[in-house]
């Protein structure tokens, strides 16, 4: 949670009005000495982090540390684990039988974080080969001053200059903590093209805002901005010199790390072999329908390869790419991305609304170009204001075309990224995917809840948003629309596969792009991305899959309980009311089960 994705670079604003959200039914307060003392740790654990964190502290909307950079040195990773430690045994002595079950939830969920942060203090150790990591903290330093308008830029100015002013000794203690042998490859590259976007943000985002400091703190904002471009050239140099030439890392995790991680992320009953098998039925099952689409739209057309009844393997690959052609010809030109990606978000906004799958919120969202130092892991993300701000944007962040690609690689990106995948990814990022979820769930009354929101919900979310336009007939119901839809969801459980398979298995990087290319029907550009994305991160992958199969699951299991009863905007709303806990709680809390 440390890591939130920033962005930058803020366009056109779109209006999103509607009826205000519901808040969740309000937590009746318990008065007795279990409650109290719950609420107290739970304050506690958020002024906490904010602290040991200031630059997650500044995205959360805790603005006490905007001049401050943590401590990531050994002694910062010690005096961490003791604020986990003591937590957890302050936790121990709640009678949690005591608690409302909302706050048998939360103190879940508290328990499931103060043990994961402890066990990546100690065990998986990524302040020691994790460039992602540090790199993340330099950038999101400064980009969480200047991102949201949560106060004068006189006030946000003067935060930045002072930390501009730490930065050069960050950097330094980041060469002093990461140990080159230990750092994969792949990470060190990576960092070595985003080392510099620090700069982007410092002379794009907070340069052209000088006027309203004062001369002298302008000619200290001057002398801040040449030390930080001299640090980050000194850091260019050791990453060059020393770190890309001695990293030798592994990325792979192996299953041991894998598991023990699985665990504190997903917080599932799900087992890594129970999530393969499920991912390699779904994958044969979407695979089948996706043929289904494919004979309806290619029924009649001169040229069409053999669709049969049953067909054979290579029968099914040559239906399904031949349909998709039809979508990847209808793409945006190289520069014409952005525009599109505006138009589909202002449509799908309209279409959510009208046709009453969810409650839409009021609160605004940008689409913006993503950050240079967050380029190289994802083609976009949404990125929500932090759980203690209220009424600032939300931002939906794309990469652009990297300048340095040739036309036939851009063009293969954008034979993915076409029309109708353009649409896919605003419902999926916007609405009513991320933004839409992420502004209910800050409406519920739990802090805490919000600062440790589940991966798997949030990304299972976003893809079961995906089918309830599909299902609900976006695009007038296009063929194509709806087979793009199965694509992509045929991509969350290839990555629940490749995830799998690379961290744990061994797969190469020539059985991922087989996987991906032929077995999910990727563009060679998308699965090259998502190689390397894979290589940077673990388990994250698996949370689109497991997060869909559990919110279909819990739908699945309400319809049959309310019968001819169920609405499904009422029932949208009523899962997202309980803000972002994995959907094992929000199941408990709905059906009235016990909280284990």
């Amino acid at each position: 949670m440390r890591l939130i994705l920033a962005a930058m670079l803020a366009t056109t604003a779109l209006a999103t009005a509607s009826a205000p959200l519901q808040s969740a039914p309000a937590v009746p307060e318990v008065p007795n000495a279990a409650a109290s003392a719950f609420a107290a740790l739970s304050k506690r654990y958020v002024a906490g982090i904010a602290e040991l964190s200031p630059t997650y502290a500044t995205t959360l909307g805790d603005h006490r540390f905007d001049g401050d950079l943590p401590d990531i040195s050994a002694a910062g990773r010690a005096k961490a684990a003791a604020f986990d430690r003591a937590l957890l045994a302050d936790l121990a002595k709640i009678d949690r039988a005591a608690l409302s079950r909302d706050d048998q939830v939360d103190a879940a969920l508290l328990e499931n974080a103060l043990k994961y942060d402890l066990w990546q203090i100690e065990v998986l150790q990524p302040w020691a080969w994790d460039t992602q990591y540090h790199n993340g903290i330099a950038g999101d330093a400064l980009y969480g001053l200047a991102a949201r308008d949560f106060a004068p830029w006189d006030v946000r100015m003067k935060a930045a200059i002072t930390r501009m002013e730490k930065l050069p000794a960050l950097f330094a203690q980041t060469r002093a903590t990461l140990v080159p042998a230990r750092v994969p490859p792949v990470f060190a590259t990576t960092v070595q093209r985003q080392n510099a976007g620090i700069l982007d943000i410092a002379r794009d985002m907070l340069a052209p805002h000088k006027d309203a400091l004062s001369p002298a703190d302008q000619a200290r904002f001057d002398k801040a901005l040449k030390g930080l471009e001299a640090a980050v050239a000194e850091q260019q140099a050791w990453i060059d010199t020393v770190l890309v030439p001695q990293a030798k890392g592994d990325f792979r995790l192996g299953t041991k790390l894998y598991d023990e991680k699985l665990r504190f992320t997903l917080q599932s009953d799900l087992t890594r072999p129970q999530i393969k098998a499920k991912a390699e039925q779904a994958a044969k099952d979407i695979r089948a329908e996706m043929y289904a689409l494919a004979r309806q739209v290619l029924a009649g057309r001169e040229g069409a390869p053999a669709t049969p009844d049953n067909p054979s393997a290579d029968q099914l690959q040559a239906a399904v790419e031949a349909a998709l052609e039809l979508s990847y010809a209808k793409r945006p030109a190289r520069g014409e991305l952005m525009d599109k990606a505006k138009a589909t978000l202002a449509q799908a906004t309209d279409f959510a609304r009208k046709a009453r799958l969810v409650t839409v919120p009021e609160t605004p969202v940008k689409i913006i170009t993503m950050p240079k130092f967050q380029q190289g892991f994802a083609v976009a993300y949404c990125d929500s204001p932090g759980a203690l701000e209220r009424n600032l944007d939300t931002f939906y962040a794309i990469s652009p075309i990297p300048e340095d690609w040739s036309d036939e690689q851009a063009t293969s990106f954008l034979r993915e990224y076409n029309d109708y995948m353009i649409h896919e990814l605003s419902i999926h990022e916007a609405m009513p995917g991320h933004y839409l979820q992420i502004a209910h769930s800050n409406t519920n009354q739990s802090v805490l809840r919000a600062v440790l929101a589940s991966g798997s919900f949030v990304e299972g979310w976003a893809v079961y948003s995906e089918g309830l336009m599909s299902d609900a007939d976006y695009l007038d119901g296009d063929p194509l629309f709806k087979l793009t839809v199965l694509k992509m969801r045929l991509r969350s459980v290839t990555n629940s596969l490749l995830d799998i398979g690379i961290q744990t298995e061994g797969m190469t990087r020539e059985q991922a792009m087989e996987l991906m290319t032929r077995g999910a029907f990727q563009q060679e550009r998308e699965a090259a991305g998502k190689w390397v994305r894979a290589n940077l991160s673990s388990t994250q992958l698996l949370s689109y899959f497991v997060g869909y199969e559990e919110h279909m699951a819990l739908r699945a299991e309400m319809k049959a309980k309310q019968g001819a009863a169920f609405d499904l905007m009422a029932y949208n709303d009523a899962v997202l009311s309980h803000g972002s806990p994995p959907a094992r709680y929000v199941r408990a809390l709905m059906l009235g089960l016990p909280v284990d």
